[in-house]
């Protein structure tokens, strides 16, 4: 397990926060079982902060293929969308819902080529929202190869406000890759061909790089 690079920033700043209300609760609480009780909460919280930001090691089960997930969390949606900002076609929309305690590292779903990727500002709902894949700030990335196309969005929630997308158009990428992270949260769609055979279904838990999500034939 290693921590997200673009990560150490946000790491380095609620440490900081966090030290000096340490170091003011240690000196200005003179009731010394509720300074150590906070003291420890500030202790966890730092603790978990960097746990939050952990790159885990995975086994990687996708190829050109094979979809693997992109995400950690709970599939939240498994339905027939059309998807109208790139692919403009009907697709079968997978969406992942990633809880607070979930990795939130984003890897790779597919081998292949990225095709399109834009980044859209947006507002932060709750990514249970109807209209958060639209409306919330998220970023959008396509991958190409002999088997299709496969559309996803990372997007943000009302905690996470932060989107760390690696996509290059033209780059070539290897399933199970780390592809991004979104910081403190949010949710993944999914858009995939109409003839892929679907694996997951909703209120199934997955794992980055090592649940199938569907084949392509």
């Amino acid at each position: 397990m290693r921590i997200d690079k673009d990560c150490y920033g946000t790491i380095a700043g609620i440490w900081a926060a966090a030290l000096v209300l340490l170091f003011l609760d240690l000196h200005f609480i003179s009731f010394r079982p509720l300074a150590w009780i906070i003291a420890a909460f500030l202790i966890v919280f730092m603790g978990f902060v960097t746990w939050f930001h952990r790159i885990p090691v995975r086994k990687k089960v996708g190829s050109e293929s094979v979809i693997s997930s992109v995400a950690d969390g709970k599939v939240i949606i498994v339905e027939k969308a059309f998807e109208k900002e790139y692919l403009q076609r009907e697709c079968m929309q997978v969406s992942i819902y990633m809880n607070f305690f979930d990795v939130h590292a984003n890897f790779w779903p597919v081998t292949g080529e990225v095709s399109y990727y834009k980044y859209h500002p947006g507002h932060y709902f709750l990514a249970f929202h109807p209209k958060a894949s639209e409306l919330n700030e998220h970023s959008s990335t396509a991958i190409r190869n002999s088997h299709g196309e496969i559309f996803f969005k990372q997007i943000a929630g009302t905690f996470a406000r932060r989107i760390v997308c690696y996509s290059k158009p033209g780059a070539h990428e290897t399933a199970g890759e780390q592809c991004g992270i979104i910081k403190f949260g949010s949710r993944i769609d999914m858009y995939l061909p109409l003839d892929a055979d679907i694996k997951v279904k909703v209120g199934d838990l997955t794992r980055a790089g090592e649940t199938v999500i569907a084949v392509l034939p």
